[in-house]
């Protein structure tokens, strides 16, 4: 893929050097690009949703900053806005993969096709996609789009979940519009439709929950062989390697984390009693 002269590349509006939460495992950069074709209520993105983006960052002051990082930085995530809107995209996933950076999407999955181009090109290490509601009117409603097809959100689910790359998928719990009822009503949508997705939510520190998916490697217990509380003996393969890099002080808090959210999570009432009596 070369870029065309005639269409630039995706304006880049905000730029954090470093994060720690947004690729588990990895130290990041972040890069947010304008637009997107989204309403959601909870949103705290406001000033990336304008069609003409305001103030701007240079790409070659971002990649020369990145520059000065190397031997630091294991990759950077493009989110937004929606990335997946700027026909360009692919052409800055080339740009930052010449840098030596392994590259991660963060999307809303209303574009399978275009997904399913940048794997295609292998220009993606990782994929996050958000999971807003259950798959039903009410997706529709956070999203601020009352004629909104679901078609292609489902289609974009399928997609990672073939495993082409790391994925995720996320639910950002605001209480106004997503409670107990839609949480199980997503469970009981995700055991049906995405096999490989536990129906119960993996809590991180930053109190935003994350759908893991169950890795397809060894040692790894499957969804066709739970444990018998229903749950994963162990964390996916993914977060051992994580949790190994990890400080002492910040394995045991992690590990606190663990032990907590597998008794808070559970598949019904009795599990929750059973993880009160032990």
């Amino acid at each position: 893929m070369n870029p065309d002269a005639s269409q630039p590349l995706p304006p880049i509006a905000g730029y954090h050097p470093t994060t720690l939460v947004d690729w588990a495992g990895r130290l990041a950069a972040i890069v947010f690009l304008p637009r997107c074709n989204l309403r959601c209520r909870f949103c705290h993105a406001g000033p990336l949703l304008a069609e003409e983006p305001g103030e701007t960052i240079p790409l070659e002051r971002i990649l020369a900053h990145v520059a000065s990082r190397q031997g630091w930085l294991d990759g950077v995530v493009i989110c937004g806005g929606e990335p997946t809107l700027w026909p360009t995209l692919p052409e800055l996933c080339e740009r930052f993969r010449s840098a030596g950076l392994a590259v991660k999407l963060d999307t809303n999955g209303t574009f399978p096709d275009r997904i399913a181009a940048l794997l295609d090109a292998r220009l993606l290490d990782a994929v996050a996609m958000d999971l807003k509601a259950p798959l039903d009117d009410r997706y529709r409603r956070v999203c601020g789009a009352p004629g909104m097809d679901l078609a292609p959100v489902e289609r974009s689910i399928h997609l990672l979940m073939e495993g082409r790359v790391e994925y995720e998928f996320h639910t950002t719990l605001c209480p106004a519009f997503i409670g107990e009822d839609e949480i199980r009503a997503m469970g009981a949508s995700s055991s049906r439709r995405m096999p490989w997705i536990p129906p119960c939510a993996t809590w991180h520190p930053t109190a935003r929950p994350r759908w893991r998916p169950w890795p397809k490697s060894p040692g790894v217990t499957s969804p066709a062989a739970p444990s018998a509380a229903g749950r994963p003996t162990r964390r996916p393969a993914q977060d051992d390697r994580a949790h190994a890099r990890l400080t002492p002080q910040m394995r045991g808090f992690q590990d606190a984390l663990d032990t907590r959210r597998t008794a808070a999570y559970s598949t019904g009432p009795s599990d929750r009693q059973g993880a009160a009596a032990r």
